[in-house]
């Protein structure tokens, strides 16, 4: 009889730590990839998990869910979160990376271990006799997502997502900029911030509005309308919401005071972009302006007058299955149960979520191959609610989910206090439950200390 060989479609983030998490169990991998015979059109290299949107990937605090699915990730071995460690750069209390220096590392990881092929090759199908994790990602086109969409009991969905444009450091105006994190957490370093009067908000705000939208070419829906995933919105959506829609989302100037002492009307956040501090993106400058537009709207901003655009914010469309029904909480198909999804596609939403997935789906396939029974992580764990999330769905329309709070079941006995404090006891709770799982199950599992945010 043959050794169990398990195959991974995809090496993205969730592809990639699925064949790694299969290749730690002692059951080879196929790793299949289709970069770069095969290019989507918001991939730029040939490196395993490319960040395609932000080099943030997002808080580090216990009081935020993805901050507490990261503990949980690194308490178990995740090659993400040790990929993120290894090129961490500054960002205040948030994870942010070298995204080329983070890419790189995966890959040599991922090609250098012994239970892991990797072959360049676009499949056109997820079916095979061997177990498989698809995990093709949100940009999923062509035979492979008519193939997918053949599996499903109902028609694919998508919605579109947008990317923020990063500029260089030396074309920003100090004069007019200056460096702070919010509240004066983290480095002053870590951030630029371009403060606005009123009347220079009004005339941005004005601009912005009427700006022109790049054309949707292969990307126009049937009733030529866009749905956009509130998470990833647009500015200049945003802004046509309401006049102070801005002021009080990505340009809200509260905890960002002049270097006067004084508050700005209205405050543009730009974060590092990588070590050196050569590059920094436009933090909630998501767009689908043209690039013409986007110089001429986005340089109207206090120290951007003279901005080199390093990269303009684009449109893509991203492709998620009607999970509920479709998925188990393991990300096994329950029509087909040795075929597994993971990554955005399946509903998660985010870098962390969607390695998340990859975890779970890679965990199980490697078990499902060695005959052991599946791992379902409890749903007060974040990587059991989100699990759990994909599988069940919710009582409204299913769209794709951050981790956050609201996915944990109540806390038995009421917590008094402010948020921070109820989020920290769940933490606590998730943490907790999620140790007597794993050894329960012989899973390693090796928790961080939880200190209360409030003592930090």
């Amino acid at each position: 009889m043959s050794a169990p060989r398990v195959r991974v479609i995809g090496a993205g983030l969730a592809g990639c730590e699925a064949a790694w998490q299969i290749a730690r169990q002692g059951i080879s991998v196929t790793l299949y990839e289709m970069k770069p015979h095969h290019m989507s059109p918001a991939h730029h290299s040939e490196d395993f998990g490319e960040l395609v949107c932000s080099n943030s990937l997002r808080s580090m605090q216990l009081i935020n869910g993805v901050g507490l699915l990261k503990a949980e990730l690194s308490s178990m071995g995740s090659l993400i979160m040790e990929a993120a460690y290894a090129t961490q750069v500054p960002a205040g209390s948030a994870l942010a990376v070298d995204r080329e220096a983070f890419s790189r590392y995966i890959t040599e990881k991922i090609e250098s271990h012994p239970n892991i092929e990797v072959v360049r090759q676009e499949l056109h199908t997820p079916l095979s006799d061997e177990i498989t994790v698809c995990a093709t990602g949100p940009l999923t086109d062509g035979k492979m997502a008519e193939a997918i969409a053949a599996l499903l009991p109902s028609q694919e969905l998508h919605f579109y997502d947008a990317v923020a444009p990063i500029v260089a450091f030396a074309g920003v105006n100090m004069e007019r900029a200056y460096f702070a994190s919010r509240y004066g957490k983290g480095d002053p370093t870590d951030y630029l911030n371009c403060p606005m009067t009123k009347e220079e908000y009004d005339a941005f705000y004005e601009a912005l509005c009427s700006a022109e939208e790049a054309k949707l070419h292969d990307f126009d829906q049937p009733d030529g309308k866009i749905t956009v995933f509130e998470g990833c919105m647009p500015v200049e959506v945003m802004a046509r919401r309401g006049y102070d829609t801005l002021r009080f989302g990505p340009m809200k100037p509260v905890g960002l005071p002049k270097p006067d002492g004084t508050e700005a009307y209205a405050v543009v956040q730009l974060r590092r972009e990588n070590k050196e501090g050569t590059m920094y993106n436009l933090v909630g400058f998501q767009t689908h302006l043209t690039f013409g537009e986007q110089k001429r709207v986005f340089r109207m901003i206090p120290g951007l007058e003279e901005a080199e655009f390093l990269r303009f914010g684009v449109m893509h469309r991203n492709t998620y299955l009607q999970s509920p029904g479709f998925l188990q909480d393991t990300y096994a198909t329950i029509p087909y149960p040795t075929l597994y999804f993971a990554g955005q596609m399946t509903g998660v939403e985010g870098y962390i979520e969607s390695a998340a997935s990859g975890f779970v789906a890679g965990l199980n396939a490697a078990r499902q191959a060695q005959n052991l029974p599946p791992i379902v992580f409890p749903k007060e764990s974040m990587i059991g609610a989100m699990a759990h999330y994909v599988s069940c769905g919710t009582q409204t329309k299913f769209q794709p989910m951050n981790a956050n709070f609201g996915l944990l079941p109540p806390l038995a006995q009421k917590v008094k206090g402010p948020k921070t404090v109820r989020y920290e006891a769940m933490s606590k709770r998730a943490l907790s439950t999620l140790l007597d799982y794993c050894q329960s199950m012989d899973l390693p599992c090796d928790l961080p200390e939880t200190k209360s945010e409030t003592e930090a």
